[in-house]
């Protein structure tokens, strides 16, 4: 991995994530993006093309999903993102299938960092819950 792309992986690792529902700690869920594939910053509108297709993806596995905002701690990058309720394998084809570095994936509250075209090995980021704030309504921004 180059250090661009270890950069990425270090600040992956600190993400947290904004919802407007509470999941049930027994849940097992990937989350994932479309934004940004392959660590590269695009225009919203870019970035607004690329999400609706992965909802049109999500959609036809008929599972539940719902939004998630992925943040920076200081919650200057903020991406949409997908709650999905799919296995690991699924989760990780979809993120290639999107181009992205990365997905995360939670089984009973313990959040995983899984890359997907990184030679890397997952890493655990401890309890989701703890990384996960509920809001009333999720924060405007050009998504």
């Amino acid at each position: 991995m180059d250090l661009a792309h270890e950069e990425l992986w270090k600040q992956y690792q600190h993400t947290h994530f904004l919802m407007t529902q509470k999941l049930a700690r027994e849940s097992e869920f990937a989350i994932i993006t479309a934004h940004n594939p392959l660590g590269e910053v695009l225009s919203s509108s870019q970035n607004r093309l690329l999400d609706r297709k992965l909802q049109i993806c999500i959609e036809s596995l008929s599972v539940p999903y719902r939004i998630v905002l992925g943040c920076s701690t200081d919650r200057s990058h903020i991406e949409k993102s997908w709650v999905v309720m799919v296995d690991q394998r699924t989760a990780i084809t979809l993120g290639k299938q999107f181009n992205q570095n990365a997905i995360f994936y939670v089984k009973r509250d313990l959040l995983w960092l899984i890359p997907c075209w990184y030679q890397a090995d997952a890493v655990s980021l401890g309890s989701f819950a703890a990384r996960c704030e509920q809001v009333n309504e999720l924060p405007d921004f050009d998504l």
